[in-house]
């Protein structure tokens, strides 16, 4: 049975809490991706995506350069351990409405795994069990 550690991403971007949400918006722009880690005295305390900047900040014409991002951040983030069985994760993603997982190990951030990790297992998985079927089909 595969776990987290086997799909999730180790190299997770992150942000401390008392940057702005113009510093957030630089590196989700830089970096090409569409959520950042919140990180207070070395630990996770909340993520940002580009959709909480949309809802908080532009659709409010607040200035982004005057907001923290700490009042913007979801402080509520879900999370499992490398150790999850993924099928938990996922349950644990469709329960939540949620697009993404921190993966914590003694409270330190270790990863994440979002929707396209997921898809891409799956995809790997069903071309696995789709060679093995026309593998046994072939036998008869």
């Amino acid at each position: 049975m595969a776990h987290v550690r086997d799909i999730m991403q180790k190299n997770v971007i992150t942000i401390e809490h008392d940057k702005t949400v113009l510093d957030a918006s630089i590196v989700l722009r830089e970096k090409e991706i569409s959520f950042l880690v919140i990180i207070k005295k070395g630990k996770p305390v909340g993520v940002v995506s580009e959709r909480d900047i949309v809802q908080k900040i532009a659709a409010k014409d607040l200035k982004s350069s005057s907001v923290l991002i700490e009042e913007v951040m979801s402080k509520k983030f879900k999370w499992v351990s490398p150790d999850t069985v993924i099928e938990d994760a996922v349950q644990k993603m469709l329960n939540n409405n949620i697009r993404r997982l921190i993966i914590l190990e003694d409270e330190k951030l270790v990863g994440v795994i979002t929707q396209t990790n997921l898809a891409e297992f799956l995809r790997s998985k069903l071309l696995i069990n789709a060679m093995i079927d026309n593998i046994d089909s072939e036998k008869y």
